[in-house]
């Protein structure tokens, strides 16, 4: 299925799975293993257009829409997951953020650099202790006339040491809770600015992931995105695009996952036969294959929602959920048919096994979904 993508947009889908397999699949194990992305990929990335993928034309970029992204999304994910989740980050969350809340002269400031990757974005969000409740977010951002004076600590931070471009919530006013955070643009370059050392993370290696420390860092009052007090609906709204496009990163992930097992099954012989002759791993197979269909045609579901301007709530986090649920089982299915090679670095099916399991943790928990899916149902 096509999803209604247009000619050209099913032509660029194709020209990231080319660039896929023949830039970043042949380098993913080495990334993986030096948990670094070199910048020359990124470099190419932007080249091809795909850091501006949904940037409006006006601004430099492609202007393409939510679904056409999510499949360019999945061809890079299935891949190199880590480099899928660079790219996720920088369009998904910071671009369109800043192309949402921004005023013009925001936009043309940032949005044209990001969109040929000469600048990348990050965005900064979670805290040591706040996560998943965005209201215990400690991170200051007094008023002081001209400018913002910042302060905080922001963690997991995606792109971290790559970026150019912070997109960060901090309160403006403390006492006022959810309604007193605010969201901000800020560039890498002003003092006062700390980046930690890259995280030592289970899988998703070749993503750069840090804590970035605030300590009296001066904001340009311009740099405020929107509306002092809004950043609470900007992070909800926003985070429709990331459950998106980490919905995708997990299709990727399970779709590789997938294909490398049917090419082991049919290679690999035990008691005189191809693994693929045995009933039992055919079923598993099988379900396997049904899983990613259904977590591709809910993942579009919501991509398509998204698009049309629609609520979409509950469906990117129906389709968050089984996505990143699917990319699990499925990466655990491939690695026990592959027995004890499955547990090995040679090969491939290791690796997505551990990119897998943080799908279920960034861009809100699967229980954090399963809670806004609920009251979803149960609301008046």
């Amino acid at each position: 299925m096509d999803f209604n993508l247009s000619e050209e947009e099913l032509e660029f889908k194709q020209m990231a799975r080319e660039f896929a397999e023949k830039r970043l699949y042949p380098q993913a194990e080495e990334m993986d293993e030096k948990a670094e992305t070199p910048k020359e990929l990124i470099k190419e990335c932007g080249e091809l257009g795909y850091l501006g993928f949904t940037v409006p034309e006006e601004y430099g970029g492609m202007g393409f829409s939510s679904t056409a992204f999510a499949g360019v999304l999945e061809e890079f994910s299935a891949a190199c997951a880590g480099f899928g989740i660079l790219l996720s980050v920088h369009c998904s969350l910071c671009c369109e953020i800043i192309n949402l809340f921004g005023n013009d002269d925001i936009k043309k400031k940032y949005l044209p650099p990001m969109a040929t990757g000469e600048k990348i974005g990050s965005y900064c969000l979670t805290e040591p202790n706040a996560g998943t409740d965005l209201v215990s977010i400690s991170s200051t951002a007094e008023n002081k006339g001209d400018y913002y004076l910042l302060n905080g600590t922001k963690t997991f931070v995606t792109n971290g040491g790559l970026a150019s471009v912070f997109i960060i919530f901090a309160k403006t006013n403390p006492d006022e809770g959810h309604r007193g955070l605010s969201c901000f643009v800020v560039d890498s370059n002003l003092d006062g600015i700390s980046i930690g050392k890259p995280e030592k993370k289970c899988g998703i290696k070749a993503s750069d992931t840090r804590e970035i420390s605030f300590v009296d860092v001066k904001v340009p009052k311009e740099n405020l995105l929107g509306e002092e007090g809004n950043g609470f609906r900007m992070a909800v709204t926003i985070l429709n695009s990331g459950r998106i496009g980490v919905s995708f990163q997990a299709i990727g992930i399970a779709q590789s996952a997938l294909n490398e097992t049917i090419k082991y099954s049919k290679e690999r012989k035990q008691f005189g036969k191809p693994l693929a002759a045995f009933q039992a791993l055919q079923f598993k197979m099988a379900d396997m294959a049904t899983r990613i269909d259904a977590s591709r045609l809910l993942a579009y579901r919501a991509a398509q929602l998204k698009d049309a301007g629609k609520p979409c709530h509950r469906e990117t986090s129906m389709s968050k959920l089984f996505c990143s649920q699917t990319a699990n089982f499925v990466a655990n299915e491939a690695v026990q048919i592959h027995g004890g090679y499955g547990y090995m670095k040679e090969y491939a099916v290791e690796r997505y096994f551990r990119d897998a399991r943080v799908t279920e943790i960034y861009e809100g928990t699967s229980e954090a979904h399963r809670m806004v899916i609920s009251k979803d149902l149960l609301k008046d």
